[in-house]
């Protein structure tokens, strides 16, 4: 037994390579074992002589490899090489750690390591989390499933596939079957938490099966700024960060405090790695495809699954290709990109689809700018976006201090990359040489303006031209780099003596932006320039502004580095026209004031009187002093929970316990009432509004008041005005679904195209099957809604016939039919019975699997948890 230290690393090196080489040269019937560790300053080479069933501790530390061998009976020669050195391998030989695995193998060398894979290091998912990110398990998995298929595969298959529940028999067919899933961790914003632990609660179980956080990001209202509105959300929302926080302690959840940051930028700087299947209850969760995982947005049902131990079902997706060629410059960002793909696929073009991105153009992207692209990508309704793993993200994990996560997944590039020849459903080509800014809107985020038509595009359309407010920042664009490019075009201005002529605000995407903004300057520039600086929150993204310099109803302009910009999203007023564009767009539309203003080719007027135009926007991506993290925001769970208190007062305005939805029947859902047959676009924004309502969402009845006011009416083309169909008389639509439901009336919702676009909110889903619905009819739904109705026991169903939409009137009687016989892929029919006798039988299609139906009939997912649990 003996040690060997040596003090520098070239001598370890030599001594080991002559070793490894005779070990690779010779033929040793010995069973050889090399173990890896990584710790300290020195590289240590521990040669020891034990036995195959000596070792069987699974602690690497030095001493008590030491101790294992000692105990050893020496009946045959076995060689430990215990490296303190990440990658020798590697360096020895100039290929990859798998290749080597591979040579050494082939020669009847056996490895062990501590884990349960082979010289593959137990790197923490997080700085958090005690759990590895499972590379080698995604790789085996991969294989399986490479396999099988027999084919080339794309990043979004290799990501997905390797985390099936089980690789050797899903079936596996993109736009068709259905994946069981196993995701690595989930995250969950506070608006839609409350529900999602409340349902957790209502499982009786006593503790999350994978690595989950709670986010405080969603209930801060903009009103005064920074500091002070943080103190007054607090206040306002105490009982329910209480009940977050302690339902979190006990259930072994993560969870980070108000001011905290916005849970997207959260999770690209803490959880986000290349290769991880994460969910979480927000749609933009998407955002960490630019850390090249599948970031998938779900309702909190989906969570609760997850957290259960559930595998998560998701259709398996088509994938659409993004080949990007040239390279950003000047004026144009990687915000630009998602809008012309906006432009090019529309609010539904991406449904049931993962966007892929790939080209020689992805590098030219910073990470944080491929987070911007995937982020609004839930404005196309994709299920997701992700680029490949390449060195602006290995530069950003370094940044953020996951250094040895980049380093594992450049041992797995072949995992977090497409193959050659792979096939994409459809592939869109953009040239970043050529592509222009550009700003969409107003109502919807796929109404293009390339900014040398958005000044005449405006004139055309009677938009105001007047920019009142320009807001930069939010979980699309809050990176310090876009805090950079957008410093750089104030610094012109105010050296010209000008200021923003627009109210200017800026939302700092996490504390850990808001901090190091802070310590390098840019926020003091910001402030000279005009801005307010808010509270690290989504603030006025997702309505939570307390909007003073209009009135409600008053035509005006707002532009906005968001992500959404639908009716009254905003600021409550359906007359605001809101635009959204890249943060540096955002700050020349505000010095300019005016919607009109193109910076690439229109002058300014100084202070002094002189004409001048602005240089194109700059900016470091990462901070060369580091980030500063700012306050310690995060609080862990405590190892065990079980002695946490939840408390939840039956009194209370703000959060309401669960009780079970009442099971079918086993009959056909015969002469149900149409509540409302909505017209157009109608978004969960429509369906279940944000802003002042989300105090609520932790109170299903209450919450319940906002169901359907802003979907609009066909019969009348108005908002939250329908005719009760009992008493003739006209109510807004929760009044008269309450008066339906307290008279045992069941009732169906109508819709149009894309129904369900926008957030993940499951209370769209829930509201309704609270308050007495049985099914939504539409021509089609988008991804997360149509999951949510399913979730909660809704059917929804759409017109195999498009066209029956218009046979649907408000005083029809609809009945449907054949529910006994319910199957996969089986359309059914409905009977509609209208006012004057007549009646009309259409065909409706759904997409409900057998584990679907089986939450249907049992009343709710949650009921059939139950259900099997007995």
């Amino acid at each position: 037994m003996c040690d060997i230290l040596f003090k520098g690393l070239n001598s370890a090196l030599s001594f080991l390579k002559v070793i490894l080489l005779l070990l690779l040269t010779c033929n040793i019937g010995a069973t050889i074992y090399i173990i890896v560790t990584i710790s300290g300053d020195h590289q240590k080479v521990l040669p020891f002589i034990g036995i195959d069933k000596a070792f069987k501790s699974k602690n690497d530390e030095v001493a008590d490899l030491k101790e294992a061998i000692y105990k050893g009976v020496y009946e045959e020669m076995t060689f430990f090489l215990v490296l303190e050195f990440l990658g020798l391998f590697s360096i020895l030989f100039n290929r990859s750690t798998s290749q080597l695995l591979t040579s050494l193998s082939s020669r009847g060398i056996r490895f062990f390591n501590s884990s349960s894979t082979c010289l593959a290091k137990n790197v923490a998912m997080s700085k958090f989390d005690p759990e590895p990110v499972p590379y080698e398990k995604l790789n085996n998995n991969l294989k399986i499933v490479k396999d099988r298929l027999q084919r080339p595969l794309t990043l979004s298959e290799k990501v997905l596939y390797s985390h099936l529940d089980n690789p050797k028999e899903q079936d596996i067919a993109r736009g068709q079957s259905y994946l069981r899933l196993r995701p690595d961790r989930v995250a969950m914003q506070d608006a839609t938490a409350q529900m999602a632990m409340l349902q957790f609660i209502s499982s009786g179980l006593p503790k999350v099966a994978v690595p989950s956080t709670v986010h405080c990001d969603h209930l801060i209202e903009a009103q005064l700024g920074g500091d002070k509105d943080l103190n007054r959300a607090k206040d306002i929302n105490k009982e329910v960060y209480n009940f977050l926080a302690t339902a979190s302690a006990k259930y072994g959840v993560g969870f980070w405090k108000p001011g905290s940051g916005i849970i997207h930028q959260i999770i690209l700087e803490n959880y986000a790695f290349p290769g991880i299947l994460l969910i979480g209850t927000d749609s933009h969760t998407v955002n960490g495809g630019g850390l090249g995982g599948l970031c998938i947005g779900v309702g909190g049902a989906d969570a609760v699954d997850v957290m259960a131990d559930i595998p998560w079902e998701l259709k398996c997706p088509n994938v659409i290709g993004v080949n990007l060629t040239g390279r950003l410059n000047g004026w144009t960002s990687s915000k630009d990109v998602i809008l012309k793909v906006a432009d090019i696929l529309t609010v539904k073009g991406g449904t049931g689809a993962i966007v892929e991105y790939f080209g020689p153009g992805v590098d030219s992207i910073s990470c944080t700018g491929m987070g911007t692209i995937c982020n609004m990508g839930a404005e196309i309704g994709a299920t997701t976006s992700i680029f490949p793993y390449n060195s602006r993200m290995r530069d950003y994990l370094a940044a953020t201090e996951r250094k040895a996560i980049a380093s594992l997944a450049d041992e797995y590039k072949d995992l977090l990359s497409a193959d050659k020849g792979c096939k994409y459903d459809s592939v869109i080509e953009i040239n970043l040489d050529t592509l222009e800014p550009h700003v969409n809107g107003p109502f919807t985020p796929d109404l293009a303006h390339p900014i040398s038509k958005l000044g005449e595009n405006a004139k055309k359309n009677g938009y105001p031209l007047e920019v009142k407010v320009g807001l930069i920042g939010s979980c699309t664009n809050s990176s310090y780099e876009d805090m950079n490019r957008s410093v750089s075009l104030a610094k012109q201005a105010l050296k010209h003596g000008l200021k923003s002529k627009s109210i200017f605000t800026v939302t700092p995407g996490s504390e850990q932006i808001r901090a190091t903004i802070e310590r390098d300057g840019q926020a003091a520039v910001l402030r000279e320039f005009g801005g307010i600086v808010l509270a690290n929150a989504c603030g006025p993204c997702i309505g939570q502004w307390d909007r003073k310099d209009v009135k409600k109803g008053e035509k005006n302009t707002i532009v906005s580095s968001y992500n959404r910009n639908f009716t009254g999203r905003n600021d409550a007023n359906p007359a605001t026209h809101a635009f959204v564009t890249s943060p540096e767009m955002v700050t020349a539309l505000a010095i300019a004031g005016r919607l009109d203003f193109n910076p690439l080719t229109d002058e300014l007027v100084g202070a002094d009187g002189k004409k001048f135009k602005l240089e194109p926007p700059t900016g470091d991506e990462l901070p060369s002093k580091g980030f500063d993290p700012g306050q310690d925001t995060f609080q862990a769970p405590p190892k065990d929970g079980s002695k946490v208190s939840v408390d939840v007062d039956p009194k209370s305005q703000r959060l309401q316990l669960l009780s079970p939805f009442d099971k079918w029947d086993g009959k056909d859902l015969e002469d149900l009432t149409v509540l409302i047959k909505v017209k157009g676009k109608c978004t969960t924004d429509h369906i279940s509004a944000a802003g002042p309502w989300l105090k609520y969402r932790g109170h299903l009845d209450n919450i319940s008041n906002n169901m359907f006011i802003g979907a609009i009416n066909s019969e009348n083309n108005e908002a939250n005005k329908i005719k009760n169909q009992l008493t003739g008389e006209w109510g807004g639509v929760p009044d008269v679904a309450r008066d339906y439901k307290a008279k045992g009336v069941k009732w169906v919702a109508v819709g149009d195209e894309n129904y369900g676009e926008g957030s993940s909110r499951e209370h769209a889903a829930l509201e309704p099957r609270h308050l007495g619905g049985r099914a939504i009819i539409v021509k089609s739904f988008a991804r997360i809604h149509e999951t949510n109705l399913k979730k909660q026991g809704l059917l929804p169903l759409t017109f195999a016939n498009a066209a029956d939409y218009d046979k649907i009137q408000p005083t029809d009687k609809i009945s449907i039919t054949g529910l006994k016989d319910l199957t996969p892929g089986k359309p059914i029919k409905a009977v509609i019975k209208h006012k004057d006798g007549s009646s009309d039988t259409i065909t409706l299609n759904h997409t409900l699997n057998d584990l679907q139906i089986g939450w249907f009939k049992a009343g709710s997912a949650l009921n059939r948890m139950k259900e099997l649990k007995k």
